[in-house]
């Protein structure tokens, strides 16, 4: 029987023989000549459709499995972490950038914390948000960690969770000042659940530990 095959991003689909695939696009923010590629390669493989995902990626949905490396040689893009135990996707909202509410400049942020863990191996499954105000239009409450732009600076929140058991985040630390500090926060989140020991999504972690017992154990 088909499954996914993950070293080629490719998810089964519900036919059981076609799959879906989807190019990484760090924080949703593309080109029209990348566009213009999935596009081309959408019509010369009768890609089935082409679906905008909650995790701002295009996913190309019915792929024949004969097609996949030709479709990726293609397109010249890397696959997006859709499935696997890594760190799937950081959702990153337009900021100061482009929006008139934003307060921290989530898209410069949200680059560098993608440039850095996009897909990086983990005990389980991880996603991440970037809101460059307190609207949280990148879902940061309800990621494994998320960070919110405030007008004090930037808060860090971890142990969200969107899935079966939801789950509101707690926040870790607040008024961060800049991008070097929330990055050194990051990794020492990530290095402390790298050796856990145990193989649950970090929410699950949070929950049990509590978040006060979770900041002595992550900041000391």
């Amino acid at each position: 029987m088909k499954k996914d095959i993950l070293e080629k991003g490719a998810i089964l689909q519900r036919d059981k023989e076609t799959y879906a695939i989807a190019p990484h696009i760090p924080g949703g923010i593309t080109d029209t000549a990348t566009l213009r590629k999935i596009c081309d390669a959408a019509d010369k493989y009768k890609v089935q459709a082409l679906k905008l995902t909650s995790a701002q990626r295009i996913a190309m949905v019915g792929i024949r499995e004969e097609d996949l490396d030709a479709v990726w040689a293609d397109l010249q893009q890397t696959p997006g972490a859709a499935i696997g135990l890594c760190v799937r996707s950081v959702k990153i909202c337009p900021g100061t950038t482009f929006c008139k509410r934003g307060v921290m400049d989530s898209i410069g942020l949200g680059l560098k914390i993608d440039a850095i863990y996009h897909a990086m191996e983990l005990p389980n499954k991880m996603k991440m948000g970037v809101s460059g105000c307190m609207l949280s239009c990148s879902e940061v409450w309800v990621k494994d960690i998320g960070v919110m732009g405030t007008p004090k600076g930037w808060k860090i929140l971890v142990g969200g969770n969107s899935g079966m058991r939801p789950r509101i985040a707690d926040v870790l630390v607040e008024d961060i000042a800049t991008d070097d500090e929330v990055l050194a926060i990051i990794d020492t989140i990530i290095t402390f659940y790298k050796g856990f020991g145990k193989k649950e999504r970090l929410c699950r972690i949070v929950e049990q530990m509590g978040i006060e017992d979770f900041k002595k154990a992550v900041l000391g």
